[in-house]
């Protein structure tokens, strides 16, 4: 198992295949995602990766972030995940890896959180058919109907389907294929649709329930790899000191 990569949803598009079919895809953007730390067996009992991705000021982020990526001689990254990888798939801190990273042709496993949709009724949020339109129904054409049972057993079963708070959850759409990759943008197009809106995180990792693909890099695609034993390049790693640095003098005025 190796790990996978933080994308940002740009929105949907669609290509056309040589025999003139269109295919609609979900265009992804893989910019800047760095190795920022990793887990080991030893020290954190598991094995994995820790990936961050997106730029951020100095200033918006914590003081024990400010460390954290100090130490791993990276800028401070937006969104940081985890990714669970097998003892020789560890990839380097400060490794950058690209979307080559995935295969035209290959299965993935995309987890988002989806859009928002506040306070739905039941029909929109469980897809009921509502109330009969006559026949002594008034004002209540779209409710849910019964709510419980008698005195037996008298309360209303954990949940149980009703209007409340719809979307805006943690959701995982399993087996799409990598229609394409452009290493150059950054981009990565995926057959279908994803969880969550437009410019929010997604984490796309290889698929659980198909078979490995053929000619997947391992570990890992790596675009610029680590030249310290830190990680990442001599200027890079200044620069993250000297912006937690910064950022520390500005806390203390």
């Amino acid at each position: 198992m190796r790990t996978g990569l933080i994308a940002q949803k740009v929105g949907m598009s669609r290509l056309f295949r040589d025999d003139g079919t269109h295919v609609p895809v979900s265009v992804l953007r893989v910019d800047g995602c760095q190795v920022v730390a990793q887990r080991t067996a030893e020290r954190d009992g598991y094995t994995a990766v820790q990936l961050g991705v997106g730029a951020v000021k100095v200033k918006n982020v914590s003081k024990p972030m400010r460390g954290h990526f100090a130490k791993a001689s990276v800028e401070p990254k937006r969104h940081v995940a985890e990714f669970r990888v097998d003892a020789d798939m560890l990839v380097d801190v400060g490794a950058e890896l690209s979307v080559d990273h995935f295969v035209v042709g290959q299965r993935v496993d995309v987890t988002g959180v989806t859009i928002g949709k506040g306070f739905a009724g039941s029909m929109k949020r469980h897809n009921f058919g509502g109330l009969r339109a006559t026949h002594g129904v008034s004002i209540s054409h779209r409710s849910h109907g019964s709510t419980g049972n008698r005195q037996d057993p008298g309360r209303v079963f954990k949940g149980k389907k009703m209007a409340g708070h719809m979307g805006d959850r943690q959701r995982t759409t399993l087996n799409l294929e990598v229609v394409g990759t452009d290493d150059e943008r950054g981009l990565l197009l995926l057959k279908g649709a994803v969880p969550g809106a437009k410019g929010g995180y997604l984490l796309v990792r290889d698929a659980v329930k198909r078979a490995a693909a053929e000619g997947r890099p391992l570990p890992a695609a790596i675009r610029a790899a680590a030249s310290t034993a830190g990680g990442a390049a001599p200027e890079a790693g200044a620069a993250a000191e000297a912006a937690a640095a910064d950022g520390d003098a500005a806390v203390r005025e």
